[in-house]
């Protein structure tokens, strides 16, 4: 397989300096699949091209390999397109031979390698599942010119048809180490392959490859699925990870959320509604070890403290102030030391696997989850239904029909603006529902607050019990 770099910036031969690699003298490097070359076509003050040609060794692949499936039969296993065909065995190539300039290194033109520069790449054969139409909504949303033509499967007998792959050319201006970073990403995900097993280190490398343009790119959930070989717990996380950036300031929206509803629903006391009904189904479970998770300012962990059943109370919530607002508010430097034994406060995410959240009885998620995104969402099952997995989970959501009840909310808006979804009952429900057969809950729903016969209570309550 070969990419070809090119680029007239003046002096082009700076891109010996950009690669670490003198275009006077051709290079190759040992692989675990087989050789990589680099060497330069051309090399001048007007125009330079870098070439890194690569070598697979398809029976080295299947003499090596420990567990081989057998699909295709045994000669698919050494009649492919593996040799010639860009996939992600170019990408460990990139990472391999090109390392320094993918980090956005140059020890001799350190300014450089931040520096936009006109740069074309050319892969002389790319696998595209999903056709010119898929490459062109991976590349032109980067800002690059894309130039595809479709290869034959062979010249010498065109009335076999066009194989998958393209040969593309991709023209932008911008630093090196962005144009190596997309393709590391990007060649595997055209393929819809990876020639190695995926595990948690592959998340790490498409946050790291994919830091500054791929939390914006329109289609980064599709990215992420065919990156990460679609296995869905490694896609969860990744996607709660990139969509982490779209929340900079968790406390400024932390402290939104406390207020602005409260505005809305302090006409008909809901808060307090709201926070009774979850302590009569924590207490109605017999939970003695809690969790209160987002649990803002503490009002709820105000209720549980006063409560003997409960033994070990841990608030959590990814707002370093409103945690500062819940010490304040339990008066927890003046607590007597008994009862500070009984409680922490913790800070933490709701999207990510935390072992802190294991072994408890139960865990209260009180006006949380119209707050993610849904990327977030399937992250936030995950991490409470799958992972911590208490014997009874106790989550509260608005019921977006009620919402016409009250005149200072305009039609359509949400009660509060950080708000990513309002859900009807129905909608409600069906997630719980399903959620719990998935997880080995059952769910049971409670109206929160007057219920009026036509749109139903301002709040809804899912107790979900492991089955």
């Amino acid at each position: 397989m070969l990419l070809t770099l090119t680029t007239t910036h003046t002096p082009a031969t700076d891109l010996g300096y950009l690669l670490r690699k003198n275009p006077a003298r051709p290079q190759t490097f040992d692989l675990t699949f087989g050789k990589a070359h680099v060497f330069y076509p051309e090399a001048t003050a007007e125009r330079c091209t870098a070439a890194l040609l690569v070598e697979v060794d398809p029976v080295a692949l299947v003499r090596n390999r420990r567990n081989p499936s057998g699909e295709g039969g045994p000669l698919e296993q050494y009649v492919n397109d593996r040799p010639y065909a860009a996939s992600s065995f170019l990408s460990v190539a990139i990472a391999e031979t090109f390392g320094s300039a993918l980090s956005g290194n140059s020890k001799e033109r350190p300014e450089l390698a931040d520096t936009p520069i006109p740069l074309r790449a050319t892969l002389s054969a790319v696998p595209c599942r999903g056709g010119e139409v898929f490459l062109r909504k991976l590349f032109e949303p980067l800002g690059y010119v894309v130039t595809a033509a479709r290869l034959p499967l062979d010249e010498k007998f065109p009335e076999w048809g066009e194989s998958p792959c393209y040969r593309v050319e991709l023209a932008a201006t911008l630093p090196l180490h962005l144009l190596l970073s997309h393709l590391y990403v990007l060649v595997p995900v055209l393929d819809n392959d990876k020639h190695y097993w995926v595990g948690d280190d592959e998340v790490k490398k498409l946050m790291r490859h994919g830091e500054g343009w791929l939390a914006a790119h329109p289609e980064r959930e599709l990215i992420t699925r065919r990156y990460l070989k679609h296995q869905r717990g490694l896609v969860y996380d990744a996607l709660a990870q990139l969509t982490d950036e779209d929340d900079p300031a968790p406390d400024e929206t932390a402290a939104a959320r406390a207020h602005e509803e409260d505005a809305i629903e302090k006409t008909i006391s809901l808060n307090e509604q709201r926070l009774g009904a979850v302590l009569a189904a924590l207490k109605a479970c017999g939970a003695a070890r809690v969790l209160d998770l987002g649990c803002g300012e503490g009002r709820l962990l105000q209720l549980l403290l006063k409560e003997k059943q409960f033994i070990e109370i841990v608030g959590m919530d990814i707002s370093h102030r409103a945690l500062e607002i819940a010490r304040d508010r339990l008066h927890f430097e003046r607590m007597p030391s008994l009862q500070k034994e009984r409680i922490r406060l913790l800070h933490g995410s709701l999207i990510y696997r935390d072992q802190r959240l294991s072994g408890y009885d139960a865990a209260a998620v009180v006006e949380v989850i119209e707050h993610l995104d849904p990327p977030r969402l399937a992250a936030f099952e995950r991490v409470i239904f799958e992972c911590a997995r208490p014997a009874t989970i106790v989550v509260t959501t608005p019921n977006s029909e009620y919402n016409v009840k009250w005149e200072t909310l305009p039609a359509g808006k949400f009660r509060h603006r950080d708000h990513r979804f309002e859900w009807t009952r129905a909608e409600f429900q069906s997630w719980a529902n399903q959620t719990a057969a998935r997880t080995g809950y059952t769910a049971r729903f409670v109206p929160v607050g007057p219920d009026d016969p036509a749109v139903g209570p301002p709040t809804q309550m899912a107790v979900f019990t492991r089955s």
